[in-house]
């Protein structure tokens, strides 16, 4: 279950990933926190994907946006159409006399594949929610005294966010 919620405070909206699973939720802008049970909820759906294009529906409408928002395709074809321009990593690598498989090898040994113990991006990942407050700083210092080299955890923030499943808002971050 997704549920699009807003803040009272700053009139911040994001997604909640089923909100009956714990009592309190915090804001990704201003950080206050809420019970859930009390939150607005502004659209409920088991689809994700449908929940996301609602919240952008509604971010589109309190901006006075609503007809250049309708306009565009859904968010999962902008996502797609994404995917499909340029070209991917691998044809890359190829391109320029590189051995995708031996990157592929190097990224699995960089991120501890295998060995048992965390990757990097668990690492980044779990250091999101683990400090009281995520901001990049916070995050990255984390992750580095957990073994994450300060920049890689800087691309890894980067990445997730870019990818989804980390949202930035304020300069503070939030796994999906």
């Amino acid at each position: 279950m997704y549920a699009v919620v807003g803040c009272n405070e700053c009139a911040a909206m994001w997604l909640l990933t089923d909100p009956r699973a714990s009592d309190s939720a915090r804001c990704p802008r201003c950080g206050k926190t809420h019970q859930t049970a009390k939150l607005k909820r502004f659209f409920e759906s088991e689809d994700r994907d449908a929940a996301r294009e609602a919240r952008a529906a509604l971010l589109a409408k309190k901006r006075d946006e609503s007809a250049a928002f309708a306009e565009l395709d859904h968010v999962s074809e902008l996502e797609r159409a994404v995917e499909d321009a340029g070209i991917d990593d691998r044809e890359y690598l190829e391109a320029s006399g590189i051995d995708a498989d031996a990157v592929d090898e190097a990224g699995a040994r960089a991120e501890g594949g295998g060995s048992g113990s965390r990757s990097r991006t668990e690492i980044v990942r779990d250091a999101v929610e683990a400090v009281d407050e995520p901001t990049e700083g916070n995050v990255v210092a984390h992750a580095s005294e957990r073994g994450v080299p300060v920049e890689a955890a800087r691309e890894i923030l980067t990445r997730l966010a870019r990818r989804g499943e980390l949202s930035e808002s304020g300069g503070r971050y939030r796994t999906l």
